[in-house]
């Protein structure tokens, strides 16, 4: 995996961390997650999903764009490039969010002062909110991935695909076939000349 995804899986992994933070609070508390999540130490967490689903949002738009412009200069759908296996995105995406969501905890823990999660509590919850989260997202980042680096490909060999000179049909004329050029432009200009009569001064002399 290229630098690259590389980072862009982790960006992903980042984004629905906070979605399977949220998933997992409402299975574990219900109707009471949105009230534990928005005060005390979680008082920071409404206005960070805000933020992640607007930047998600913005980017899958953009990347949205940039598809459909290669398909547009193209002429034709976006051939499909090469993705990661969706076995390996998801395990990548689900250990970093689990990873995340686990620190993320601890770090709430220590600054309200209370005792941090064991790890199985941290395990169990988290796989739960994260596991599903990470196989929606890797499913999307896979055909975001496969479709967005070849149409990167298709915008870079557009230009060169435009004709360097535009010909216009009126003017180019095929001379193959004629090594005297005499007997062809007799044959343009003949049809031409056949319609007119001869001068009026000798049509009066006569």
């Amino acid at each position: 995996m290229t630098f690259k995804r590389a980072g862009l899986v982790f960006g992903t992994a980042v984004v629905a961390a906070q979605a399977g933070h949220l998933l997992a609070y409402q299975l574990r508390f219900g109707a009471a997650a949105v009230q534990i999540q928005s005060s005390g130490a979680h008082v920071y967490f409404p206005g960070l999903v805000r933020a992640t689903l607007g930047i998600s949002a913005a980017l899958i738009l953009s990347l949205l764009f940039v598809i459909g412009l290669a398909r547009w200069l193209s002429g034709r759908s976006t051939r499909h490039g090469s993705a990661p296996a969706l076995r390996r995105l998801v395990a990548m995406l689900f250990t970093t969010q689990l990873a995340w969501f686990a620190g993320q905890e601890a770090i709430e823990a220590l600054v309200a002062g209370a005792p941090v999660p064991s790890v199985a509590n941290l395990l169990l919850w988290g796989s739960l909110g994260q596991l599903p989260v990470a196989v929606v997202a890797a499913a999307a980042l896979r055909w975001l991935l496969a479709r967005f680096e070849a149409a990167i490909a298709e915008i870079r060999i557009a230009p060169a695909q435009i004709p360097g000179q535009l010909y216009s049909p009126g003017i180019a004329i095929q001379f193959a076939g004629h090594t005297d050029r005499a007997p062809f432009i007799r044959s343009v200009v003949g049809p031409s000349l056949a319609k007119r009569g001869p001068p009026s001064y000798l049509r009066l002399s006569s």
